[in-house]
Formats: structure tokens, sequence, C-alpha cells
């Protein structure tokens, strides 16, 4: 292993960073500095027995002995270029022409540089495979510059045939050496693009297979919000009709002066259809969400007599576990243009969220109105001294029908729908909700909107919980 490593290291050194960027080019640049350190050594046998057996002083046996040593220099001036390209070239033209010139020195048809010259030709399509006609035609140049040389002075051997014949057979043996190499390079390529391309399909037909998952996924859940939304329409009208005969039947024992426990029951009636009645809102108001038929109904209120509202309505919910409700407003509130239902909807969510997880504590309501260049927002904040949670339990918070844990649900009951509902509802309005938190130290929900919900840039909208772009100056733990 470490001497095939310092192989490829030695290699390597001649190659141009450039070629090394994709593999299919640094493995050809790679073979290409290899064969032509191979086929100069395997190529000096001819050299050596030119050099024995052609005595006569003669230009030409050392000009074919210097073309193949040329090739030894072509990695050099690899690393010197940097173009592989432009290497393989001239590799390809003095193979051509050396074998060429050899044949018309040494033999003619038959001899012993003739398998060279296939060689020549394949090295080209080889390297300079998206230029084939550029080598065919420079191939055909060398072949017509061969033919004039002949029909002008004639095919001329320097040595007799039956001298050149065992420089035949090493030539043939050396020329198959090299095309074998070749051949199994080639092989190998070919092999890694096949099965390159067998896995390219694999992954298409996934991908394919993949999305019409996701699409029959995307109609099932368009299905599922249809369906919760027909639903809750059929439910609510026996709960309304549930909520308001109970309503009557609580007046009329009263008046009568039934028992206590005829009274107590009939609260439980009425507090059960009504609490049922807001879960089936939510997963009304939710399915419209997700299949896109919910609107805003932005208007004009005022922001005080909105935070008086929803006092009113969150405080029984507050005190019901020993509670105990502040609130905070700062700087001038005035009138804004929202949907009201849908904020109080949000800050009502907060204030029962609150209320639920803490027991014998306190909750701050706080509402803020933030003046920036892009125009005012509206902050609500709900802090509270409850049982407070971790960053991971922070995480699954904004999801539909998330529980922190089972014990958590079972303890606290809840759909975990409200969270959900409240972060979609501040998207539609251009907004979002964030929370910090620590366990036992309580949580504060903040939740942001614009003042003028008609020209909202929804300038963070994204994953449920993301961070507020402008947070509270007392946005911190409690």
């Amino acid at each position: 292993m470490a001497a095939k490593d310092s192989i490829l290291d030695f290699i390597d050194s001649f190659i141009p960073a450039s070629a090394k960027a994709e593999r299919w080019e640094l493995g050809q640049a790679r073979n290409f500095v290899f064969t032509h350190f191979l086929g100069p050594a395997l190529a000096q046998t001819m050299s050596v027995y030119l050099y024995l057996v052609d005595t006569e002083p003669s230009w030409q046996k050392w000009v074919v002995i210097c073309l193949i040593c040329s090739f030894f220099v072509m990695p050099l001036i690899l690393r010197r270029s940097g173009n592989l390209k432009l290497v393989a070239l001239l590799s390809f033209q003095v193979l051509t022409f050396a074998s060429l010139f050899g044949a018309y020195h040494y033999g003619g048809v038959v001899s012993p540089f003739v398998p060279w010259v296939i060689v020549a030709l394949m090295l080209g399509f080889f390297y300079l495979s998206e230029h084939a006609l550029g080598v065919i035609a420079l191939f055909a140049a060398n072949l017509v510059g061969f033919g004039i040389a002949t029909m002008v002075w004639g095919l001329s051997s320097r040595l007799p045939i039956s001298t050149l014949t065992p420089l035949s057979y090493v030539s043939i043996m050396s020329a198959t050496i090299y095309m074998a190499w070749m051949a199994n390079y080639y092989a190998g390529i070919v092999s890694s693009r096949s099965e390159t391309e067998r896995e390219a399909e694999r992954h298409r037909n996934t991908a394919l297979r993949l999305r019409e998952t996701k699409e029959l996924a995307e109609k099932a859940s368009t299905s599922k919000s249809i369906f919760l939304a027909k639903m809750s329409h059929e439910l609510r009208t026996p709960l309304n009709a549930v909520i308001g005969y109970s309503e009557i039947l609580l007046e009329d024992a009263e008046m009568e002066g039934k028992g206590d426990q005829t009274l107590a029951d009939l609260k439980r009636i009425n507090a059960a259809g009504r609490h049922l009645l807001s879960l089936v809102d939510d997963v009304l108001d939710l399915s419209k969400i997700e299949t896109s038929t919910m609107e805003l109904e932005a208007s004009a209120f005022d922001l005080r007599s909105f935070v008086d509202d929803v006092i009113s309505n969150a405080q029984p919910l507050i005190t019901q576990n020993g509670n105990r409700l502040e609130i905070e407003t700062s700087g001038r509130l005035g009138s804004v243009r929202n949907d009201a239902t849908k904020l109080r909807q949000v800050a009502l969510n907060l204030l029962s969220n609150a209320a639920k997880f803490t027991q014998d504590g306190i909750i701050t309501f706080t509402v803020r109105r933030d003046s920036k260049v892009g125009g005012d927002w509206i902050e609500i904040s709900v802090r509270d001294t409850g049982i407070g949670m971790s960053e991971a339990d922070q995480a699954k918070l904004f999801q539909n029908f998330a529980q922190l844990t089972e014990s958590t649900s079972s303890k606290y009951g809840g759909t975990g729908l409200g969270l959900a509902l409240s972060q979609k509802l501040c998207a539609m309005m251009g907004g979002a909700i964030s929370v910090r938190s620590e366990p036992g130290k309580g949580a504060l929900f903040t939740a942001r909107v614009p003042a003028d919900v008609t020209i909202a840039q929804s300038p963070f909208i994204g994953e449920a919980g993301d961070e507020l772009e402008y947070p509270h100056p007392m946005a911190t733990a409690s």
C-alpha cells in the first residue's frame, strides 16, 4: 500500500491542479503520465536494437531513437503547461509521425513500427474523444504525407526484412502490452460509468416514488382537513343546542330553587359543552388554515379596549388555579387595524396556557405598541411563574397536537392545539410567537403582529418558535 501511494504521489506531481478537480479528469491524467513512462520504456528495446543492428552512420536511426525518447518528456510538458488536451494532441502527433517515419525507413508495410500507427490512432480517440474529427483529420494528413513521400522517393528499407523480424516480434509484444493496458483501463471506466448510471437511475426512481408519496400525503392531508372542517361544522350545531338548553335548565333550576347538586351538575354540563365547543372551534380554524380557506377580517379597533376585553374573558381562567393576574401597558396604544377576533384568540390561548401550568403564582399580561421604521407593531407578552420547560420541549411547542410529555398531558390535559393554532394565526397576520423558558422558572411567550395588517410585510414568518426580530426588553426567562 505504501509503494502504491508513493507511485501515485510521483504521478500526481506531474498533474496540474485543474485536472484534479474532477475524478474522471484526474484518472485520465494519471493514466497519461503512467503510460508515457511505460510506453517509452517498452519501446526502448527497439531503440537498442536499431542502435546495435544499424551500424552504419545514419540520421534516420537517431531521429527514431530521439522520437521514442521524447515521450518521456510529455509528463514534464504537462506539468509545465497544465493543459492535458494540448499535450495529448502533441503526443498523438509525435507517435503518428514516429511510427510512419520508422515504417518508411525500416521495412515499409511490414515494418515493426506499423503496429504503433494503430496505437497512435487509439490514443488520439481516447484522450481527444470530443475532437474526433480533428483526430481523424490530423491522422489523415500524416498518411497523405507518408503516401506522397512514398510516391516521390519510394520505400527504401535501411535493413533487410529478415534482420527486422526479431524487432517485429518485440514491437508487436510491446504494442500488445500497451494496448491491453489501455483496453483494461477503458473497460474499468465503462464499468464505473455503467454503475454510476444505474445508481443515478435508482436515485431518479426513488425521487419519483418520493414525489408520488408526497403528493398522496398532501392529498390525504387536504382530505383530512376538509373532513375535520365538515365534522366541526356538524358538531357545532348539537353542541350549541346542548349549551343553550343547559343554560335554560340552569336558569330554571335557579329560579325554582333546586338543590346545589342539581345546579352543580347543570354547570358541569354547560362547562363541558363550552370546552368541547372551543376544541371544535380550534380544529375548525386549524383545518381552515391548512386548506387556505381562512381569511383575515381586518378592521380598526382601539387597542386599550381590546386589552380590557381580553382581561375580562381571561380572569376566570387565571383565578381558577389560585393565580394572580397583573396587567402592564406602556406608552400609547391607540387605534390599530388588524383582525381583532384572531388576535383575541391568540392572547386568550397564551393566557389560558399560562394559567394551566401555573399554580398559586403570578401571570403578567403585557401589551405595548412598538414603533419601527417600517410601521408600528403590537407586542403581547404573557409571563408566568409556572413549571417552565427545557429547550428540547420548546422545540415541540408549536406542532399540531404536540404535548411536552405524557405525564404533562395526563396531569394538565389539553389537546396541543392552542399554541400551534396561535402561531399560525400570527403568521397569517404577518407576525410570529417566540418563547423563552427554563424548567422550574416559568415561561415568557411573546406574540408580535403588525399594527396595520394591510401593509404588513411579514418579516419573520418562518418555522414555529423562531426568534422575533425585535425582542422585548423583558424577554428573559422567568
